[in-house]
Order: C-alpha cells, then sequence, then structure tokens
C-alpha cells in the first residue's frame, strides 16, 4: 500500500540559490523509487534563510519542519518524513520540529506575511482560503471616503525611507483633477540586506494586487504599474502570471469584483539603477527615460506618471492594506508604539548567525532582533557596528541597542528604519573603510542632476582618504575633520533627494561613534562635532 505525503519546497530566490529545485527534484525521485505518492508544494519561504532549504511535511498536528536540507540529504530524510506523516514522529539532525512552534517564528506578529511560506504563491483557491481578497472585498462596499478614512485611521506610514502617512498620500491624489489617475508601486528593492519586498512578490503575490486594487478604489485610479528591480527576475516571472490570474478570475481587470470599476496592472523591469528606488527617478524610467531625480513641487501625487495624480507606494505598503481593510483600523493601529503603527518586517543580514525575516511591531530594540532573533554574529566574535535602514542608514553603536524602533526615537538619534533592512559587522569590521564605501557608492549611483551628491561624494571620498593617510597627524585631521563635516551639512542641505541628502548619516555616525577607526580620539571627535554644530 503507497503511503501519500504532501511536502512543502519553496521556490523563493534565496531557497533556490542553495539548491531548492536540486532539493525538490529529489524528494520527487524518491517518491517515485519507493512508491510513494506525493503531492509537491512550492510555496515562499518562511524566512529563516539559515534553515533553507527548509522542506516541511504536512502532518494531523500542523507542518513539520527539516533544514537546511541539501539534495544528499534526502534518503535518510526519507524516513523521518514518512513517520511524521503516519503520525509516528520522524527522527532526524536536521528535524525542527512543527514549523509553527519555531521559536524565531513563534514570537513573530505575522500580519504582512501571514501567508508567506504558508501557501501556494500562485494559488487563487489557497489565497482566498487564507483570508485573501477580504480587504478587497471589503474596500468594494464602501466609498473612496470610508477607505480612505480607514488607511488615514490605521496610521499606517510608508515603509520607505519618509515613512510618510499612507492616507494622507492617498487623499491628495484622491482630490487630485486629473482624466486619469495611476497606482504605482516602486519594486525597486536596492537597499543592502532587504529582501522584504521580494519575499512577498514572489511567496504571495496576490497580496501586493490586492493592496493595490484597494488603492486604485480609494483614489479613483485606472491603470497600475509595479516597478520591480532587474535583478527580480523571478519576482517578475511571478507577479506577470498572478496578474494574468486575477484579471481572468475578475479580482482585477475591467470589473474589480463587480464593482463595475475597472483596474489594469502590469509589471515593468527597472533597468539596473539605484537611484531609481527614489519615486520621481522611478517615473523617469516608468516613462521611458533616463532615471534622473526630479524637482519638487510638483509633488507625484499632484503631477506623477504621464503627469497626472499618482499613488506611490513601496511593496510593503501596499501589502499592509489588505489586512487593515478586512480586520479594520482599530486592529491595525494597536500594534506598535506612538505614532509608528502596525509592524515592519524587520530583515536580518550581513554577520548575523541567524538571517532572515522577523515581522515584528514597532518598538522592539535592535538587541532583541540581534540576540533573540539573530543569535548574534555567525563568526561569534562580538558585534561593532549595525547599520540599520540601508546603504544609507546610520551605524547604530551599542550604546543605542535598546532604543526603541520606531520612525520618531530613531530620528532623534540621527538614525532611520528605512524598509528594515539590517546589516550586522563584528569587531573585526573597519568604520573608516564602510564610511568611504557610502560616499563611493553614492559618487557611483548618484543621477548626477545636482551639485551636492554628484560633486559632495567624490571630494568626500577624498576627504576620507587623508584622514586615513594621515594617522597621527592633529593638525591635519582636524582640518580634514571639519571639512568633512561641513561636506556632509551641504549634501544634508542642499541635495535634491535622499541619495545625497541621507549619504551622510553613515559617514557621521561611524566618525561619531567609532573614531578610533579614523584614527582620532574620542575627545578630539566630540570636540569637533561640537565646534561644527
Amino acid at each position: 500500500m503507497s503511503t501519500t505525503l504532501t511536502l512543502y519546497v519553496p521556490r523563493d530566490s534565496a531557497a533556490l540559490a542553495v539548491g531548492a529545485d536540486a532539493v525538490a527534484d529529489a524528494l520527487r525521485a524518491q517518491a517515485a523509487a519507493s512508491g510513494s505518492e506525493l503531492t509537491l508544494v512550492r510555496n515562499g519561504s518562511r524566512g529563516l534563510l539559515w534553515l533553507e532549504a527548509l522542506v516541511e511535511v504536512a502532518t494531523p498536528q500542523g507542518r513539520v519542519a527539516y533544514g537546511p536540507v541539501a539534495p544528499e540529504d534526502v534518503p535518510t530524510l526519507w524516513p523521518a518524513l514518512l513517520a511524521d506523516a503516519a503520525v509516528q514522529g520522524g527522527s532526524h539532525p536536521l528535524r525542527q520540529g512543527l514549523t509553527e512552534q519555531i521559536p524565531y517564528l513563534a514570537r513573530q506578529e505575522r500580519l504582512t506575511f501571514a501567508r508567506v511560506g504558508v501557501t501556494d504563491p500562485l494559488s487563487l483557491d489557497d489565497y482566498a482560503a487564507h483570508e485573501g481578497w477580504a480587504g478587497l472585498k471589503a474596500a468594494v462596499g464602501q466609498n473612496s471616503a470610508a477607505i480612505l478614512q480607514a488607511v488615514t485611521h490605521s496610521g499606517l506610514r510608508g515603509r520607505g525611507g519618509a515613512a510618510f502617512p499612507a492616507g494622507i498620500k492617498w487623499r491628495t491624489v484622491a482630490g487630485a483633477a486629473g482624466p486619469v489617475k495611476y497606482v504605482v508601486c516602486n519594486a525597486d528593492e536596492g537597499d543592502s540586506g532587504t529582501f522584504a519586498d521580494r519575499m512577498v512578490m514572489e511567496g504571495d503575490p496576490y497580496l501586493l494586487i490586492e493592496g493595490m486594487a484597494i488603492a486604485a478604489l480609494a483614489v479613483g485610479a485606472q491603470a497600475g504599474f509595479i516597478y520591480v528591480r532587474s535583478e527580480y527576475p523571478q519576482a517578475v516571472a511571478v507577479l506577470a502570471e498572478a496578474i494574468e490570474r486575477a484579471t481572468q478570475a475578475g479580482w482585477i481587470g475591467a470589473d474589480v469584483v463587480g464593482s463595475g470599476k475597472r483596474f489594469d496592472l502590469q509589471v515593468r523591469m527597472g533597468a539596473g539603477s539605484y537611484v531609481c528606488g527614489e519615486e520621481t527617478a522611478m517615473l523617469e524610467s516608468l516613462e521611458g527615460r533616463r532615471g534622473i531625480v526630479r524637482a519638487k513641487p510638483p509633488l507625484p501625487a499632484l503631477q506623477g506618471l504621464f503627469g497626472q495624480p499618482t499613488v506611490i507606494n513601496n511593496v510593503l505598503t501596499f501589502a499592509a492594506v489588505p489586512t487593515l481593510l478586512a480586520r479594520g483600523a482599530d486592529f491595525y493601529r494597536n500594534y506598535g508604539v506612538g505614532r509608528s503603527h502596525g509592524t515592519l518586517p524587520f530583515q536580518l543580514a550581513g554577520n548575523i548567525a541567524h538571517g532572515g525575516l522577523v515581522e515584528k511591531a514597532f518598538g522592539l530594540t535592535l538587541r532583541e532582533l540581534l540576540f533573540d532573533f539573530g543569535g548574534g554574529t555567525r563568526s561569534g566574535r562580538p558585534i561593532k557596528a549595525v547599520q540599520v535602514g540601508g546603504p544609507l542608514g546610520a551605524y547604530v553603536p551599542e550604546s543605542q541597542w535598546d532604543v526603541p524602533l520606531d520612525y520618531e526615537a530613531y530620528a532623534a538619534i540621527g538614525a532611520v528604519v528605512g524598509h528594515g533592512g539590517i546589516v550586522v559587522h563584528d569587531d573585526t569590521a573597519d568604520l573608516a573603510a564602510l564610511a568611504r564605501y557610502a560616499m563611493e557608492f553614492c559618487a557611483l549611483e548618484s543621477c548626477g542632476k545636482c551639485t551636492p551628491c554628484r560633486i559632495g561624494s567624490t571630494r568626500g571620498v577624498e576627504v576620507i582618504d587623508r584622514l586615513v593617510a594621515n594617522r597621527g597627524n592633529p593638525a591635519v585631521h582636524e582640518q580634514q575633520v571639519t571639512l568633512l563635516r561641513d561636506l556632509c551639512d551641504t549634501m544634508l542641505g542642499g541635495s535634491l533627494c535622499a541619495m545625497g541628502g541621507m549619504t551622510p548619516y553613515p559617514v557621521l555616525s561611524a566618525l561619531n561613534h567609532y573614531p578610533a577607526d579614523f584614527g582620532l580620539a574620542p575627545a578630539q571627535v566630540a570636540s569637533e562635532s561640537a565646534a561644527a554644530t
């Protein structure tokens, strides 16, 4: 008598990079050889990236996880999978127990990522069975004002660098005059250490589609675009297929859920430019031109894509909307602290033992993320610095690891939460070299339109080089540190966009908190900082 098994192997890019396809093939071959009937679901990743490729087996008690699994593990793994499916309890060194009880997952508050890793990403039935389309159905039964009120009251803010209230942006577009309006998703996720957008697009694409459709109903838009970075071909393919299926099923298209309103959605691939993560440069690229930052005003909400009123948010912002419409604004608002409502998927990367995705309500601390979830460094050495908020985010020293992770608290210490990317460095890191890299990165990626960014970043590299080359020479140090601070002040205040305006964050934080790496004494940096202020 054959045994029936239901197994889950992720199709997420991170899992594919460590051999998930080969693991899936090995499982199919093992099932055929043993005469077992196999249902193999290619789900999204659970976000426990140190355990990829993660294999899950369905049991009456829930899914049981094994990882990290390589193709050569499958023959010894197979008896354990059969035993788990037969409720006998499998035994294997890679067995992690019930997936939902793995501490890394059990301690999270997964709202946006509730389905990622659970469902088949392209199955409409699977999506609907897990509360999918509930938010869109609720929105169809309301008028624009009610949807806008819900989004505003929820306290949802853009899950990018600016953290601008989504409800205010949407209201502006809804009230703007124009023959046509657009909804654009900025999925040009280029920050180092970030991968949450990609995980949603690959692991739960209908969530993004649903969130954008709700935005369209709220502001009266008829068309939308998802601008995906060129380095995400898997996400582009999954989204294109999901859009086609959702359109055929009537969730979007000519008649959104029977509402009589149209919303057509398309995917566009970026051209490899980091600065196109800035909304106006992205619009230029979408319109077929080189990605160069536009001057504001006019705001994109009033004159955006093709000169028409446009809602622009990133993936995580749109992906939060279906939950707050389905469960109510108060449900979402009650997560978080202060003015930072809801949850944020934090992404642990760099020198970290347990890298992956952690969705938590705002208000936890960096120390909790680094140790309770991340398990310290992968190298086993002490953590020296943590960059929060992408390549233009500040380096946060241990003295600030207990500051609550919320937008205002981090702004007060000269840092940004940004997209939730967290990159860890151990005590071998050279912060002067990392500060130099920030300036060099800006010089390479600048669109070139404004002088503070284009020229300031190039001069910044030269100043840091002089600082490092003259270690032990106080006269040169004082002169160069003053010059570096003046340069950063010009970039902060004079750049057209965040590319130049935020590059000083990693530079100044490295200089202020790790002076020894520049050959400076702490007292010297403190006095020079006070003089600059």
